[in-house]
């Protein structure tokens, strides 16, 4: 059906309306619309907001400057669950007699010729005054109107001020109301999209016995490394598998396939005699030791979030109780996990088709296990490689009693996989940005970001025990310095894996992306303390990022980033701001680690507020040191030695409040991908 004015392309939404949008507790939320009529009357919108709490607000809708008949409008959501909105446009029948009078005054036309203009628009204020709480403006502007001893100009002069405007801004009067389509946003709370995470091996925690050897951690060592990582300004401290160790075709050091005596094997092989997916290592303790643990975690400040992989080692107890999880070969044995050609001996994968009912209830009495002992964040293993239905079945589920639950999906893969899985509700997601190195490549990276920030939020990691990167291997200490400033300020959500902060860069091989002495099949023992004496540390400038990011509420959001001009392609720069709050950053880094690069920035001032011409004062957050700079073509000069410093984070002068919404949606103006 046909509706009275046209609403087009209502964003955010995903999958035609199917399936809800994302947003997170205190986020700004653009939404924009393209609303048109016929003839040359005035349109406008209103934004129509329902809460989880049943509460409805309305939000006045703004004509875009860059985009012609697109209108917008911002939220900020201060309620975690399932909000609903829609856009409605209607007839602004008092834009539209303002806009005829101030024609034909300027046309000379005279008090006679604008007799029924004067006549409409005393009916119109006197409908308006009806409906406003306070209408003395409203109705000083219609007495003005009606007192024909004053010239035209006079009487007409307060209808269409701009104190009028801004009282029927608030409170406007609508004909021909038409609804738009109802749309969802799914608001989860504010972890999901402003975190910074820290991966640790609990095993490797134990330290050394006297012949210098690892020896293996417990729950209690654990805890003892909890307080560093909560001083580096961490949020979340994730944990691969700790279950029990398969022990049938274990594999050994750097992932050979014979395991020899005290070889630990890979915590990814979950399952053995000792239990399966709801049981512990026996190294590590039990679960009395692991609540000790949380509850020393919770004190610090610090969420811990699990790994849950998927996938059993042959002698979990799923392979002898429920042989229908998997896939059974002709002669009768279960197929190990493969890759072809690559076969991984020590994995059985599941099987989600054979026996689904049985096999889901499995999975969700597992994973309520760890949410009823306090788990809230999840690294999911693999999700691409499983039915993403069964993931929307099970995270649904879990929501329905624990919504505050996290689920991170660990999916390197195409594009339409990696979102497919955040439409089907993962929190956040792994991206490709430890392989985007070059100018071009993050800038196209981050602007994709912003483009699919209704639907995916994505953790920025700067290594896994599975990715060390070529320029890591081959960077040095500056390599390691520029790529945590680009994860931790490009998304609100980035991560580091243990061993980051001490320039680890040795591969198992060359034109391997696989660490020499792999921690995921080894102890591995390392002495932060020392590395942080002799200097031999990036734990100071990781805390000082994460500081930077608590301190700038522009870095805290993602769906906003502009990119600024320097003819040097090993520097890259861009700015974030906040459009609540009128904070705004600007990031200058230098992506050439062993040579001191410099060049002219031309800012674009609008982008964050400014105006062309400006002169105003940026504060280097990394130095402290505070630089005078002009919006002018010629640019500013930058210059960053690696050995000195690999980047600028700059705060610049607060966004006046007048221009922050138009900057909260400028960015969709920009790209038009719609998940």
């Amino acid at each position: 059906m046909v509706a009275r004015f046209g609403i087009d392309d209502v964003r955010p939404q995903v999958s035609g309306r199917t399936l809800p949008a994302k947003a997170v507790v205190g986020e700004v939320v653009p939404v924009s619309a393209l609303v048109w009529r016929e003839g040359h009357d005035a349109v406008a919108a209103t934004l129509v907001l329902v809460a989880p709490s049943g509460e409805q607000y309305s939000v006045p809708m703004h004509q875009e400057v860059y985009r012609p008949d697109y209108v917008h409008g911002i939220f900020i959501p201060r309620e975690q669950g399932l909000w609903r909105y829609r856009v409605d446009a209607w007839s602004d029948v008092m834009a539209t007699w303002r806009n005829a009078v101030e024609k034909k005054l300027a046309a000379g036309q005279t008090e006679v010729e604008l007799a029924n203009d004067i006549a409409r628009g005393a009916d119109l204020f006197t409908a308006a005054i009806a409906q406003t709480p306070s209408p003395e403006v409203l109705e000083h502007a219609r007495a003005t109107l009606l007192d024909d001893t004053l010239t035209l100009s006079q009487r007409i002069a307060p209808g269409v001020s701009q104190e009028v405007r801004d009282v029927l801004a608030e409170y406007p009067l609508r004909e021909l109301v038409t609804r738009g389509p109802v749309a969802d946003i799914l608001v989860e709370r504010r972890e999901a999209l402003v975190n910074s995470w820290y991966e640790l091996f609990p095993r490797s925690t134990g330290g050394l016995d006297a012949d210098g050897n690892p020896v293996h951690g417990t729950w209690a060592t654990t805890a003892a490394q909890l307080q560093r990582v909560a001083d580096m300004g961490f949020d979340t401290v994730y944990f691969p598998p700790i279950h029990p160790i398969g022990e049938d075709n274990r594999k050994g050091r750097n992932n050979t396939l014979t395991a020899q005596d005290g070889d630990v094997g890979s915590p990814w092989a979950i399952g053995s005699k000792h239990g399966g997916h709801d049981a512990f290592d026996p190294n590590l303790g039990g679960e009395d030791e692991f609540l000790d643990m949380m509850d020393h975690a919770n004190e610090l400040g610090l969420e811990i979030a699990l790994d849950f992989a998927l996938q059993a080692a042959p002698d979990h107890p799923w392979a002898t109780e429920h042989p229908e999880f998997f896939t059974v070969l002709a002669d009768g044995t279960i197929a190990y996990a493969e890759n072809p050609p690559k076969k991984y001996q020590d994995i059985y994968p599941l099987n989600f088709d054979n026996a689904p009912e049985k096999l889901y209830a499995e999975i969700y009495r597992v994973l309520m296990y760890w949410v009823d002992l306090g788990v809230t964040t999840f690294r999911v293993d693999n999700p691409h490689t499983k039915p993403v239905n069964f993931w929307h079945w099970l995270i649904s589920k879990v929501h329905e009693t624990d919504p505050d639950v996290i689920f991170l999906a660990e999916a390197f893969t195409r594009p339409p996989r990696m979102y497919g899985l955040s439409k089907a509700g993962f929190s956040q997601s792994y991206t490709h940005f430890t392989w985007k190195t070059t100018k071009a490549e993050l800038t196209d990276f981050a602007q994709l970001l912003v483009d699919v920030a209704d639907v995916s939020r994505p953790n920025l990691f700067v290594n896994t025990p599975d990715i060390l990167h070529a320029s890591l291997q081959q960077g040095g200490p500056a390599a390691f310095a520029l790529r945590a400033t680009l994860a931790a300020t490009m998304s609100p959500l980035w991560g580091v894996y243990s061993g980051y902060e001490l320039y680890e860069d040795r591969p198992v091989a060359e034109g391997s992306e696989e660490y020499h002495d792999s921690e995921k099949y080894q102890l591995r023992h390392r002495d932060f303390a020392a590395a942080l004496q002799n200097g031999a540390s990036l734990e100071p400038y990781l805390t000082l990022l994460n500081t930077i990011r608590r301190d700038n509420p522009a870095l805290q959001q993602l769906r906003q980033i502009r990119f600024h001009e320097i003819a040097n392609d090993q520097i890259i720069a861009y700015s974030k701001v906040d459009a609540e709050t009128g904070n705004a950053v600007l990031v200058v880094v230098n992506l050439a680690p062993f040579s001191t690069q410099e060049g002219m920035l031309r800012l674009d001032a609008s982008a964050v507020g400014l105006n062309d011409g400006d002169t105003f004062e940026v504060a280097d957050q990394i130095t402290g040191e505070t630089y005078t700079w002009t919006a002018t073509e010629t640019g500013n000069f930058v210059r960053l030695a690696p050995e000195k410093n690999v980047a600028h984070i700059f705060r610049l002068p607060e966004v006046p409040k007048v221009r922050r919404e138009a900057l909260a949606y400028r960015q969709i103006s920009d790209h038009d991908y719609r998940p």
